[in-house]
């Protein structure tokens, strides 16, 4: 191989973000930091524990200069805690509490968890603002459906995570919230004007790049107005028209994982990456399922894209500009670490809401309505178990469950019913609202966002499902 012809292959190699199974950075990944490579997204899967995952982090820097990038958002969305649950509440609670200030602390905790384990890039935080209640994907993720409220905890978040030296990756671009769809499984579509989207969508992101956001991701949406048909992960009208040009966006693009439906059943994994850097990407994200092999194709075809004038060598330059002053940036004199003083629990009890009045616990049983995961937030625990220990827990299946026989055995008990989400899943409302029915003394606790609500004699809404939330709520069941 040519100098030039490595050259090349390192500028390609330096726009990709790969990821890997286990607790130990695989040969293959090292070598490929030797060699250029952009970075690492890591996932739960690779987090074991704070001290283990900083051995992994100070392994690949013993390769090269990677990206160590991962989503941590707090709530629902975590990493770190992905066996436990966050001990962060989540951005609905924090715009249910709108306290700019306490945003900022929070978001200051979780960057300094993350450098003190080698992370330098947040995929955080969600800046969608949520008008759809039915959205598959973002809900509790987001800080709400008003715009400028979105917009000024965004930037309170941006500023926490990078105070001490952690890049915020603002996401999802151009807005994620008005979707009914979830994009790791097909192409969602933003059927709004391009006035809608500037006064709307654009709002927080256009405030995050004020306030210096280091890097902001694209969303697998298309906006027919602006896109067409195209997602706007591949659309250059979306991310060189509007975010570079338009709004003057001078940090990195990153893309979201390729590996999602949206484009991996579309134009596939190179052919994606090749579209996206066309389009204006700085690093493409790959996602946990692609393959060495499937890296060194990408790899393979970016270069063959190149050479064959469907991707200007000027892309690949550009974004290996961006990327190094992304890495002067990580290398700059930044904050210490945040003492963390519990203000996760802190803000999960400014968050919690209580209507009615529960009566004192007595030999409760708590009937748990079993919810699916999505893809994005994965199988993180949830419920208020661990902060009962002494109530009898049951998980149930909403479809099928049996009424009487669990009413039978709440009998003369306290009755506790959580629930996640209800307003999307027409069996657990029916469910619950059998129970209320027969019970109306039970207690609800709804874990996701509170649109829909039975009945009950109290109703406690966590606006999130993270272990900080339940204390939160048991704490208010039980005072």
């Amino acid at each position: 191989m040519s100098q030039s012809d490595r050259g090349l292959r390192r500028l390609a190699a330096g726009t990709l973000l790969v990821a890997f199974q286990g607790t130990e950075a695989p040969a293959w990944v090292l070598r490929e930091l030797e060699q250029g490579l952009g970075g690492v997204t890591l996932f739960g899967f690779n987090v074991a524990d704070p001290d283990r995952l900083r051995s992994l982090t100070s392994s690949l820097r013993s390769a090269g200069e990677p990206v160590v990038s991962l989503d941590e958002e707090g709530g629902d969305v975590t990493r770190l805690a992905y066996h436990v649950g966050s001990p962060y509440p989540g951005n609905a609670a924090l715009g249910a509490v709108d306290d700019v200030e306490l945003t900022r602390r929070v978001y200051r905790a979780i960057g300094s968890e993350l450098a003190a384990c080698g992370v330098n890039l947040d995929m955080a935080p969600d800046a969608d603002v949520n008008t759809e209640a039915d959205n598959p994907v973002i809900g509790t993720r987001s800080f709400g459906d008003e715009p400028d409220l979105v917009a000024r905890h965004t930037v309170a978040a941006v500023t926490g995570l990078q105070s001490v030296n952690v890049a915020a990756c603002v996401k999802h671009f151009p807005g994620h919230g008005a979707t009914r769809v979830d994009s790791h499984l097909a192409i969602p579509v933003v059927d709004v004007s391009l006035d809608v989207l500037r006064s709307r969508e654009l709002a927080p992101f256009r405030a995050a790049i004020a306030a210096g956001a280091r890097s902001i991701m694209t969303a697998h949406v298309s906006v027919p107005a602006l896109t067409g048909d195209t997602p706007a992960t591949l659309s250059g009208a979306a991310l060189t028209g509007l975010l570079k040009g338009e709004l003057g966006y001078e940090g990195v693009v990153v893309s979201d994982a390729l590996d999602m439906h949206a484009i991996s059943e579309g134009v596939g994994l190179a052919g994606g990456a090749v579209l996206s850097l066309a389009a204006g990407t700085d690093l493409i994200c790959l996602g946990p399922q692609p393959t060495y092999d499937d890296v060194r194709h990408i790899i393979a075809e970016i270069v063959t894209a190149v050479r064959d004038g469907r991707l200007p060598l000027s892309r690949l330059e550009e974004a290996a500009s961006r990327l190094e002053a992304l890495r002067a940036w990580f290398g700059a004199p930044g904050g210490t670490a945040a003492e963390q003083n519990g203000v996760g629990l802190h803000a999960a009890r400014r968050a919690v809401r209580l209507t009615g009045a529960p009566a004192p616990l007595v030999e409760p049983v708590v009937i748990e309505v079993d919810t699916p995961p999505t893809i994005a937030v994965g199988d993180v625990p949830w419920g208020v178990g661990p902060w009962l220990p002494d109530a009898e827990i049951l998980r149930v299946e909403p479809t099928g469950a049996d009424v009487p026989g669990l009413l039978a055995k709440a009998r003369d008990r306290s009755l506790v019913v959580v629930v996640k989400d209800a307003h999307r899943h027409e069996a657990g409302r029916a469910l619950v609202s059998a129970l209320v029915a027969a019970r109306p003394d039970t207690t609800v606790i709804e874990m996701g966002l509170p649109v829909w609500r039975p009945g009950s004699a109290a109703y406690i809404a966590t606006y999130g499902a993270a272990r900080a939330n339940a204390q939160a709520a048991v704490e208010l069941l039980t005072a």
